[in-house]
């Protein structure tokens, strides 16, 4: 047997878990809805061990992987798993991503086999690890770390500085909004045992500026500014820079950017100072400042009341479709319906320059699905990633049946 296999064994017998086997047992959850019982994937898709959880703070695609929800190693096909994670990842590994995976819950009865894992890392290749920007994993414990260190041999350098441990979720608040992840039950509790155990922190006071620009409703954004423009000031710049300098560039949308420069650019809007893209010569900031604009509203520019429709659409009818999406958006306030229109031309005109930049009208909604809408009071899951994205697909579609009786209400771009 080659050390690095027996060294694997020792430490499993080290860190037994045996703590975490009295604390936590698999959480079980009802199947997705929209799951079908013939689903090749069903048995594993059902446990929603893996997730896509919408965009971090920086327009980055999030899939989350929870080992909670892994049941006795008896009862799941862990090659099976091993497929479904990559048939997951195959739809968004062309763009930047990251992944969260919350280690509480994984138990000695539960856990996949050292060979398992040595196998599925070496699963993964270029293809997956190239646009992997961030593995984030929550309450490390000794173990997982110690397993990190066994790999360290075979994990790249560069794959390696890519890996952060959160020690509690308000560590990862910093880098994508947790009320909008999937984040089972027993994590959350886990993590309150852990944030009470700790000393509190003064509450953090969130003052609105002056000129703020982001996380503001569409409404009260028009009425406080001058010049009372019909499309937000983030809005108009970042397309027109991407109009002009975007179009042919492959995977615009796709791609992150420098973390510091989104945060530099998020507070000269905030606070009022001129922006000037071509000082920064990256149209993928720009680009990923157009999509924070739009996850960071306080109400999706779908709004939440279209949520449960959107969801369901798969019901609706093909014949039926653009007649019953020409209903829903016009139920939208006149800003959102505005600027909805003044978005979609534009992503049109995107896919009309699909053969360069390879953004397709599917590519467009894979991006846009979770920026257009997400749930009020509930992480959005996979089960409802897909109808929304879906629905975004079809904005694009039918665009000029939707939008052909009340063209004259918006302002094109």
């Amino acid at each position: 047997m080659p050390f690095d296999c027996i060294f694997c064994t020792c430490l499993c017998k080290h860190f037994s878990l045996k703590k975490i086997d009295k604390e936590c047992s698999p959480e079980v959850v009802d199947p997705p809805p929209n799951l079908k019982w013939d689903d090749p994937f069903y048995d594993i898709a059902r446990r929603q061990i893996v997730e896509v959880a919408g965009d971090d703070n920086y327009g980055r695609k999030v899939i989350v992987f929870s080992a909670c929800r892994m049941p006795p190693s008896h009862q799941l096909d862990h090659t099976k798993l091993l497929q479904y994670l990559k048939h997951t990842l195959d739809k968004y590994v062309e763009s930047d991503y990251s992944v969260v995976y919350f280690h509480y819950g994984l138990t000695s009865q539960n856990k996949p086999s050292f060979t398992w894992l040595i196998e599925a890392y070496k699963e993964f290749d270029r293809k997956y690890k190239k646009n992997i920007k961030a593995l984030y994993i929550v309450h490390p414990t000794r173990f997982i770390k110690a397993l990190l260190i066994v790999f360290k041999p075979i994990i790249s350098m560069k794959f390696g500085r890519k890996i952060l441990y959160m020690n509690h979720l308000g560590e990862l608040e910093q880098f994508l909004k947790c009320e909008r992840m999937v984040i089972p039950a027993c994590v959350k509790k886990f993590d309150d045992t852990i944030r009470a155990a700790q000393k509190p922190l003064p509450p953090v006071q969130t003052k609105q500026l002056p000129h703020q620009q982001f996380g503001i409703n569409l409404s009260v954004l028009r009425s406080k500014d001058p010049e009372k423009r019909t499309i937000p000031l983030v809005m108009e710049q970042t397309i027109a820079y991407i109009k002009m300098h975007g179009l042919n560039k492959e995977g615009i949308f796709r791609r992150s950017a420098n973390v510091c420069l989104v945060k530099e650019v998020l507070d000269k809007y905030n606070n009022g100072v001129p922006v000037d893209f071509a000082v920064y010569d990256d149209v993928h900031l720009t680009a990923v400042m157009l999509k924070t604009f739009l996850r960071e509203l306080p109400e999706p520019l779908l709004t939440y009341g279209l949520y449960d429709q959107i969801v369901s659409f798969g019901k609706v009818p093909v014949t039926k479709q653009a007649e019953t999406m020409a209903r829903m958006i016009q139920t939208l306030p006149e800003d959102n319906y505005i600027l909805l229109q003044y978005l979609l031309s534009f992503l049109l005109l995107v896919a009309d320059n699909s053969e360069l930049n390879k953004m397709t009208l599917s590519n467009l909604a894979l991006v846009f699905g979770p920026t257009l809408m997400w749930a009020e009071n509930a992480a959005i899951s996979l089960s409802a990633i897909n109808p929304i994205n879906h629905f975004a697909q079809l904005l694009l579609e039918k665009y000029n049946e939707i939008f052909s009786a009340t063209c004259d209400k918006t302002l094109l771009p």
